[in-house]
């Protein structure tokens, strides 16, 4: 797989990393000792050769300084981004080790501090980010659209219903499980704050 035959979420993830790595001065070998991911997977994925899960991608996210949504965002044409993003042009990525379907809902690349992910989470699944950002503060809201969800985040649960909404700040280590037989469906939007200054690397 290489840029030309990867699928364009594959490729929007791969642009996304380089730039980011770029925009932030750091080596591979840096962002991989940052980010515990190794050298040759961060350049398999830079190159959009692979297909990394949603637990990788959020350890890249971290050692970089920016949120997972932020991984997914980036247009792959030049052309002006549109405020509207029709649910047929919302770009969808499977998690290759959980199987859950996230569909980034928000206008891809357009400038806002909003960011909106539709997630369909199937039954028994589970991921577990360990990692949290440091330098700034990323604001979500997780609501409930169809079953039940456990969230962890810290040491505490919320068994959460279709329905509920949870407000929370991203800042500790989380976890997302469907202990269930059914499938569930969510919404998440994030609102990050600013990075602080970095310090000169």
């Amino acid at each position: 797989m290489d840029d030309t035959t990867a699928d364009p979420v594959t490729q929007r993830i791969a642009a996304r990393v380089r730039q980011l790595r770029a925009d932030a001065a750091l080596s591979l070998d840096v962002l991989a000792a940052a980010s515990g991911v190794s050298r040759s997977a961060l350049s398999l994925i830079e190159r959009a050769q692979s297909s990394p899960t949603a637990v990788v991608l959020d350890r890249i996210a971290v050692a970089l300084g920016v949120p997972l949504a932020s991984l997914f965002d980036g247009r792959a044409s030049p052309a002006p981004a549109s405020p509207l993003a029709r649910r047929a042009e919302q770009p969808v990525w499977r998690d290759p080790a959980s199987g859950y379907v996230r569909r980034a809902v928000s206008p891809v690349g357009f400038p806002s501090p909003i960011q909106i992910v539709e997630v369909e989470f199937p039954p028994g699944a589970q991921v577990a980010y360990e990692a949290a950002l440091r330098d700034r503060t990323v604001h979500q809201q997780l609501w409930v659209l169809r079953g039940r969800i456990d969230f962890t985040v810290g040491s505490q649960t919320h068994h959460l219903a279709q329905g509920d909404c949870l407000a929370l700040q991203l800042d500790q280590p989380n976890r997302f499980h469907n202990h269930t037989r059914q499938p569930a469906r969510y919404a998440v939007v994030l609102v990050a704050e600013p990075a602080a200054p970095a310090a000169r690397r």
